[in-house]
């Protein structure tokens, strides 16, 4: 950089306020560089090293000045010109000033100081509701697809297999891929990543050093895979304790030992799936994510289909662990596109990516991690529980239990679609600083949730023999397969308000990405509440005192959940939650019995089902309106956007 060098042509005596006038070549460095038409407006202070005959007059008398300091001029603009690329001047002999030469200047290049340093623009705009109505509609479309052809599976494995002592030993290995999406997929692995990709994309859109998303992927990827290859490893090898130990009272043990190492694989595959879900969702990419289960419950229907008839039901196992690997191939390439977008703009120096990867590979800490996959681990807990309790009742018993939560649960999961897609939102909102929108996304869509679930609830209680008969009653599955799974499903029912508000609670207590154990301890406080009742009712009751056991317990974790909000999580305004929660409560009791009532006027299933859900439907519309439900209102208006696209993508 050149400096501007003054030879002035005599010293300046004590108390004089300049020097003589001098006309020099030699360039000045004056700050940023300044369009050579604003420069006569305003003109460039030159600080008190400048010579007086490039100093703009000004009216009035000079100010005393100290000895030996020349003063500097003013400017008609007090707004200082601040350091930026430097600019050297050259006199222009045939445009004189009153005060000395105009000034051109040109630009040399520098670099930047920091305070110019460039701001890229955030890498995703707070979302817009069309956005979120889109992504929710796109992953509704995808779950249901994908909850259709869990049906399918179901309905194949029932067929094929029926309900005996063959299922309930393939169900006992798939314990293995439930706990493996509850932990990986679902919640636990999520709740810690979604976060932390979060804190990435903010820091990487206010432009820090590096690219944070690249350095935490960098940082967290191979370690975690690692550990998912260490666990399905590990299970594999101690596949026959984990039989004897989960279901001691099992006839084939053997069976169940052979399906449990083909399920092992799972541990791997899905640990690789949840991982690109939870960074595809916080880039906001749903499609991908909502597709995996499609993916998934192919290949175990297509495994049962081609291979049952040789290898019985581990044909539903290998199913299991070629799906997993579907799930990653589904998700991979959009992952890979993402990772290869720039974060920042210009090129990156190896200090800078050093310093990203610093701070990127950090955001993911152990206690965080340790929190969230013990609160998995714990509610996904409930199904070891069940499973114990119901091996040493009658053949079939576990089978019954499965199949009437897998269609039990189809509400829940439907009314946590939306949570899906807004976790990323409420997670970025706080890590942005945004706490007032992240409580009220939380606070409608613990409406709407609880709203749709409600519904679907009061559905299934009404219809639960019709819904149970028209999916199942085939094969092997006999008339009192479906009268027991229907009782079941009906108890299971009870305990879907709080399914569902612990799902949704939960992501708001980890979406600020922070280590919190008040979860863990609430979610064992349920699992004790089903273990008591369970152990205490299994004898009298069977299968429908462990489902009771369940919707206690899972309601017990709920309510503390709800009673812990506030300094510990998003500042949800519970109270007023609480008021709005018991409207769709009290309109979906009345319409249970009024949709019951229904069904009994049709010995046809299938007009059972028809009177009994339309029954339903409009008895909880008239009370969740007449009561002032505004999660009904705003769930009702969602069903209605997603039937509308639907329809739209159907018949165009």
């Amino acid at each position: 950089m050149a400096s501007a060098e003054w030879r002035p042509a005599a010293a300046a005596a004590p108390g004089a306020t300049g020097a003589p006038t001098t006309r020099s070549t030699a360039p000045v460095s004056l700050g940023p560089a300044v369009p050579r038409t604003l420069q006569p407006a305003a003109p460039i202070a030159l600080g008190p090293a400048a010579p007086k005959a490039l100093q703009p007059a000004r009216p009035g008398p000079a100010a005393p000045a100290a000895p030996g300091v020349v003063p500097p001029s003013p400017t008609r603009s007090t707004a200082p010109i601040t350091s930026g690329p430097v600019t050297t001047a050259e006199p222009l002999p045939d445009a004189p000033t009153a005060s000395g030469p105009v000034l051109a200047p040109t630009t040399q290049p520098s670099a930047p100081t920091p305070q110019h340093t460039p701001r890229t623009p955030p890498d995703h705009p707070p979302p817009t509701r069309r956005f979120l109505a889109r992504a929710a509609v796109v992953t509704a479309s995808l779950s249901v697809a994908a909850a259709l052809l869990g049906l399918l599976r179901d309905q194949s494995l029932a067929r094929l297999f029926g309900a005996g002592r063959d299922t309930d030993a393939f169900l006992v290995a798939w314990t293995v891929p439930e706990f493996a999406a509850t932990l990986l997929i679902e919640d636990g692995l999520a709740f810690a990543l979604v976060p932390a990709f979060s804190r990435a994309l903010a820091r990487r859109a206010q432009g820090a050093p590096g690219d944070p998303v690249r350095a935490l992927v960098a940082g967290t990827l191979p370690r975690l895979a690692l550990a998912f290859a260490a666990v399905g490893g590990g299970l594999a090898l101690a596949a026959p304790q984990f039989v004897a130990a989960l279901a001691p009272g099992l006839p084939d043990q053997a069976l169940a030992v052979d399906c449990t190492r083909l399920t092992a694989t799972c541990v791997f595959s899905f640990g690789l799936a949840g991982y690109c879900s939870a960074a595809l969702r916080a880039h906001r990419r749903f499609s991908a994510p909502a597709a995996i289960y499609i993916a998934y419950n192919l290949g175990i229907i297509t495994a049962m289909h081609t291979l049952g008839g040789h290898w019985g039901v581990r044909s539903a196992a290998v199913g299991v662990a070629a799906g997993g690997c579907l799930m990653v191939v589904v998700q991979l390439p959009f992952l890979v596109r993402e990772l290869r977008k720039r974060g920042a703009a210009g090129s990156e120096t190896r200090a800078g990516a050093e310093a990203g990867a610093g701070a990127g590979a950090g955001a993911l800490d152990v206690p965080l991690m340790a929190t969230v996959l013990l609160f998995a681990l714990c509610r996904q807990s409930q199904v070891l529980i069940e499973r114990f309790l119901a091996s040493g009742l009658p053949a079939g018993a576990i089978s019954h239990l499965n199949y009437a939560q897998k269609v039990a649960q189809i509400p829940m999961t439907l009314s946590m679609m939306l949570c899906t897609v807004t976790f990323p939102v409420v997670a970025r909102a706080l890590a942005e600083g945004h706490t007032e929108r992240a409580r009220a996304r939380v606070e409608r869509d613990l409406a709407v949730a609880a709203a749709l679930v409600l519904l679907g609830a009061a559905t299934v209680v009404a219809c639960a023999p019709q819904l149970i008969g028209l999916l199942f009653q085939r094969g092997a599955f006999t008339a009192q397969d479906t009268a027991a799974t229907a009782v079941v499903m009906r108890i299971y029912a009870l305990g879907l308000l709080g399914q569902t508000l612990t799902g949704v609670l939960v992501r708001s207590y980890f979406s600020a990405g922070r280590a919190t154990w008040y979860p863990v301890t609430a979610m064992a406080a349920g699992i004790a509440a089903t273990s008591c009742i369970g152990a205490w009712s299994v004898g009298s009751w069977g299968v429908t005192g462990i489902a009771a056991a369940n919707a206690i317990g899972i309601t017990v974790t709920a309510v503390l959940l709800l009673a812990g909000m506030g300094r510990r999580s998003v500042p949800v305004r519970v109270p007023r939650l609480l008021r709005e929660l018991s409207r769709p409560l009290r309109a979906a009791t009345i319409a249970a019995l009024a949709g019951e009532f229904a069904t009994r006027l049709s010995a046809s299933p299938l007009a059972g089902l028809v009177a009994g859900g339309a029954t339903v439907t409009v008895v909880f519309v008239l009370l969740g309106g007449a009561l002032g439900d505004q999660g009904c209102t705003a769930a009702l208006r969602t069903v209605g956007t997603l039937t509308r696209r639907l329809a739209h993508a159907l018949l165009r």
